[in-house]
């Protein structure tokens, strides 16, 4: 028999893990609706991935860059120490996971940076101008900004990176709470941040219904990875 103690202790751990099943199924909806083309259409990205070194690397937290350089280094260092061709090598990055030190916003152009205010939230600050960035110095630094060892490593923006093959990834489970809090915090109805924010990736970004998944994936394809 359990006292009332435990039995409030397992009755709250119940209804806890019925919200967590509620909150799921609510934010897979989105994800269930990328599927509409077919199921298949969910690995395109890893039918993408044809060279021969491949690697994921993992960074939930945006570490001002660091991951971006070190994805830099794997496809520099493949062509410069083992004569191994771009286009031999795959670098994928991923975007995901919440609060400020995500780097979920790193997938959205200058205009959701200003409009959202992302870099009031990860509390990235523009030297020229000593208030949070209002554009995405992941993407196409500037020289002293407070990421890729304060924009001097311009090599490894998300920019450069596409260009030299590199794929990056959104996890539409992670997006769905940044649109939920975005609209909570009155930035417009769930529905409109959420369509404004999908017709405002940068170019090339894959979304995925959930990050975990994409890693099970692209591990059973034979993809290394790295947690950065």
């Amino acid at each position: 028999m359990l006292g009332d103690h435990d039995r409030r202790g397992f009755l709250a751990r119940v209804t806890a893990a019925a919200a967590a099943v509620v909150a799921a199924d609510g934010l897979g909806r989105p994800a269930r609706a990328l599927e509409s083309s077919g199921a298949s259409d969910q690995d395109k990205w890893l039918d993408d991935l044809k060279g021969k070194y491949r690697c994921l690397f993992d960074f939930p937290n945006h570490a001002d860059g660091l991951p971006l350089i070190h994805m830099l280094n794997f496809i520099n260092t493949y062509k410069s120490a083992y004569g191994v061709p771009e286009t031999d090598v795959n670098a994928v990055g991923t975007f995901y996971f919440v609060g400020p030190t995500a780097s979920l916003p790193a997938a959205f152009n200058d205009t959701m940076w200003a409009k959202y205010k992302f870099g009031e939230t990860l509390k990235l600050v523009d030297p020229k101008t000593n208030a949070p960035a209002t554009r995405n110095m992941f993407f196409r630094p500037h020289a002293g900004d407070p990421v890729l060892f304060h924009g001097q490593v311009a090599a490894a923006s998300i920019e450069n990176l596409q260009k030299l093959g590199a794929t990056f990834l959104l996890c539409n489970n992670a997006f769905m709470f940044w649109v939920s809090s975005l609209s909570q915090a009155g930035m417009g109805t769930a529905a409109e941040v959420e369509k404004e924010l999908r017709a405002n990736l940068l170019p090339g970004v894959v979304t995925v219904p959930a990050m975990v998944i994409a890693i099970q994936k692209a591990q059973s394809r034979g993809i290394a990875y790295n947690r950065q």
